[in-house]
Formats: C-alpha cells, sequence, structure tokens
C-alpha cells in the first residue's frame, strides 16, 4: 500500500479537495490508503461556504508517497504557512512525490519546490504565478505538467487527469481505467491538451472532431492518415491539422500514436498476447515498431511493462 496525504488550507476549494480523496480512496481495488491533514488538526475553513475537520496534522506528511495540496483561495494575497512548505520540502528531499491541484501550485512554489521547472495551474492565475515567482517556467495553456517528483495542474477537473495519470504511471493502465469509469470521468486526457478550446474555433468543429476521435479509435488497426481523418470530420486537412492541436496539444499524427501505445499497454496488461500480435492489432506494424515507441515514450520495453503491470 502506497501513502496518499491531501493537505487542506484555509479556503481550500472542495473539488480539489475531493479529487485525490476520491481517485486514491482506500478500497480493494486500489494499492493505496488516504489521510486528509492540515496544517494542524480541527477545523479548518474552506472555500464555498464549506469546511473541514481533519483529524492529522502535518505530521501524516513524514511518511506519505505521494502528496497533494489543494488549490486554495486568494493565493495571490496570501502566502500559505511556513511550516507547511518546510514539511513540503521535507518530504520532497526523502523522495516523497508532491503534487498541485490548481492554485495549489502556490504553496509548492512558495516552498522552493518549483523552480528552475515547469508548471503549470489555473489559467486566471497563471500570470499571477509567473509574476510572483519568475524562477518558475509557468505553462498557462496545458491541464498538468509531470517534472518526476514535482507535478501540478491547471483548475479543479484537470486534477482528475493529473490523477489518472500518476495512476497510470504507478499502477497501470487497468488500475486507471477502472478508476476513471468508477468517476465517469474521461479515461485519458493528455497534459499537453489545452486548458479550454480557444474562442476562435467554432463549437461545431469541436463536436465534429470529438466523433473523428472517436472514430479513429475505432480503427486503430488500420492505417490511419490525415487526410482520411480530415475526410471524416469535413474540413481541409490543413484546418484539421491546426484545429487538432489547438483541440488536444497533439499533432493529429502524434494521438494517433500515444492512442495506439495506450492500446497496447491495455492489451499488454490484460491478455496473454504475444507483442507481435499486439504490435499488429493496435496497427503498429511490427514488434519492433512496438518496442521502439515504448522506449522513446515510456523508457521501458513491453516485456518489462507486462512483468510490472500484468495481472499475473
Amino acid at each position: 500500500m502506497r501513502r496518499v496525504a491531501v493537505v487542506v488550507l484555509e479556503g481550500a476549494k472542495p473539488l480539489d479537495v475531493g479529487i485525490p480523496a476520491q481517485v486514491f480512496t482506500t478500497r480493494t481495488s486500489m494499492p493505496y490508503s488516504v489521510d486528509v491533514c492540515g496544517v494542524r488538526p480541527g477545523l479548518i475553513a474552506g472555500g464555498d461556504g464549506l469546511s473541514y475537520h481533519v483529524e492529522h496534522g502535518l505530521e501524516a506528511l513524514e511518511l506519505a508517497d505521494l502528496i497533494f495540496v489543494p488549490g486554495y483561495r486568494r493565493p495571490d494575497s496570501e502566502s500559505p504557512p511556513e511550516e507547511l512548505a518546510r514539511a513540503l520540502r521535507q518530504a520532497h528531499s526523502r523522495g516523497a512525490r508532491i503534487a498541485a491541484i490548481s492554485t495549489g501550485a502556490f504553496a509548492l512554489a512558495a516552498a522552493g519546490l518549483l523552480d528552475g521547472r515547469r508548471a503549470t495551474t489555473h489559467w486566471h492565475y497563471s500570470r499571477i504565478l509567473a509574476d510572483r515567482f519568475p524562477r518558475v517556467q509557468v505553462d498557462e495553456r496545458v491541464l498538468f505538467v509531470d517534472e518526476g517528483s514535482v507535478l501540478t495542474s491547471a483548475g479543479a477537473a484537470s486534477g482528475i487527469d493529473l490523477c489518472l495519470h500518476i495512476l497510470r504511471k504507478e499502477a497501470g493502465m487497468a488500475v486507471a481505467n477502472h478508476a476513471a469509469r468508477r468517476l465517469v470521468a474521461a479515461p485519458y486526457r493528455s497534459g499537453g491538451q489545452a486548458q479550454y478550446v480557444p474562442q476562435s474555433v467554432p463549437e461545431s468543429h469541436g463536436e465534429r472532431f470529438t466523433r473523428t476521435r472517436d472514430w479513429a479509435l475505432q480503427h486503430l488497426g488500420e492505417p490511419i492518415t490525415i487526410e482520411q481523418l480530415a475526410a471524416h470530420a469535413r474540413v481541409s486537412s490543413r484546418t484539421f491539422s491546426r484545429r487538432f492541436r489547438d483541440e488536444t496539444g497533439y499533432t493529429p499524427m502524434q494521438w494517433i500514436m500515444r492512442s495506439r501505445l495506450d492500446r497496447a499497454r491495455e492489451l499488454l496488461e490484460e491478455t496473454d498476447l504475444g507483442v507481435e500480435e499486439i504490435s499488429a492489432t493496435v496497427g503498429l506494424g511490427t514488434a519492433t515498431n512496438l518496442r521502439r515507441y515504448f522506449r522513446r515514450v515510456l523508457g521501458t520495453t513491453p516485456t518489462e511493462y507486462r512483468r510490472t503491470f500484468s495481472d499475473g
């Protein structure tokens, strides 16, 4: 069991607190235990008219493998307690992963954990974060940023994407997909996806591209070209490529390749199919292609991945 701590600050946003607590909830299907804590035990005034009564103080961070700092109100005018910053630095130095949801990034930045790193936060606060902490490389467009030991995410819903991303890396695709079904959430949105679709993209194209992505997922085993995708979406190839990247953060073919990789990961976890057969099934051709792409994206081989994450 891996231990998760969720730190509730004054003005904590309810959804931001609830997301990691529910995603990593202690249940038989999840290899995690969750502690919700504050800077000290007791009643904490949250945002949106809610308060929290927590049993644990910052001592919960001493044994945690993964620590979440949810967003809180007025991060631009109120600094987090110094004892929290100190506890976060100590946890990070011993190897814990630290993750922020929305404006929780301000607490990580105040602790110095984002210095020299890429990070994101809710788009409304991104310029403030960049101005207040100039050593942080703020990316205001993306849903989340994974810097290894430190992770940050945008607005509340992107916290779900970040949590599922962590689950995929730590527990595998099957566990992450099970959690997504339980939450009735999209099982996969790339961290590089834009926080919101630019207003210059007509709404009808957004809907059309969603159907086109669904179609592509049903035909991963077949050759797929940009021309086919554009024809399905009923726009020109040039328009499709430009607007697809605006919506997803990926070029169409990058998105197709990542989708094929994700499907291969599921088959490695849940079936006994050989690497050659899996590669053909997901449209990557040969086992050599699958191995090369696994190494490039995941830093491992299909065989090692199966050994780590398969039920057997």
